[in-house]
């Protein structure tokens, strides 16, 4: 929901898309993740199933080469789940770019707070936020946060 009318959408740290395949129902997905693996079974699904926009993949290792601002300025969202160490370095450049809507999932709520924190000194705004306790008897929580740039 907090991605409607998203028309061109990035999905960092996409893994074999959890998040990307849904989305490209309504927009274009631009999925990026450090493994080929994960990507060539999303590519192969995405080709298999039908009433999808068009899914573009790309094997970049973002915490040493992180999407820089004139890559960003062409997607209107940007889905981001890192992994537990965070992604500093990209947050800071999506924030440099001002991508108008940021959908953070984390894994580690410390690291979510200074992801959130760059991104708030650029003026993003936590529009919704959820805990998802999905990890039974574990003190484990996913953090997913919708952010807007005013």
């Amino acid at each position: 929901d907090s991605l409607a009318g998203a028309t061109r959408i990035a999905d960092l740290f996409a893994g074999c898309g959890t998040f990307t395949l849904p989305l490209a129902r309504q927009a274009q997905v631009h999925a990026v993740e450090g493994l080929a693996a994960p990507l060539a079974a999303l590519d192969s699904g995405w080709r298999a199933a039908s009433g999808l926009n068009r899914v573009t993949t790309e094997v970049r290792d973002l915490a040493r080469r992180p999407l820089m601002e004139d890559e960003l300025a062409r997607f209107d969202a940007i889905v981001i789940d890192p992994p537990r160490a965070g992604a500093a370095a990209q947050m800071a450049r999506i924030a440099a770019a001002r991508v108008p809507l940021v959908a953070s999932v984390a894994c580690d709520p410390v690291n979510f707070a200074k992801a959130a924190r760059i991104l708030a000194d650029a003026g993003y705004r936590i529009h919704r936020l959820w805990v998802v306790d999905q990890f039974r008897f574990s003190p484990h929580v996913e953090i997913v946060a919708a952010l807007t740039v005013r």
